[in-house]
């Protein structure tokens, strides 16, 4: 995934399914200087880590 792609799915209002490593995830923030995004797995919300942005894949 692209940075400018991440920045969309967090600013929408719509549920946009995004995978880590095939497990569902939900994107807390982007640092488009460093490209990476926080995230979180969305039944852990207090687990999160920061990754690389390219790692995400959006579900289509």
């Amino acid at each position: 995934m692209k940075v400018y792609r991440a920045q969309e799915i967090l600013q929408s209002d719509a549920k946009i399914e995004v995978e880590l490593n095939g497990v569902s995830v939900w994107i807390d923030s982007v640092d488009p200087t460093q490209e990476t995004a926080k995230v979180h797995v969305k039944q852990k919300p207090a687990d999160t880590k920061v990754v690389s942005v390219e790692e995400l894949q959006e579900v289509q």
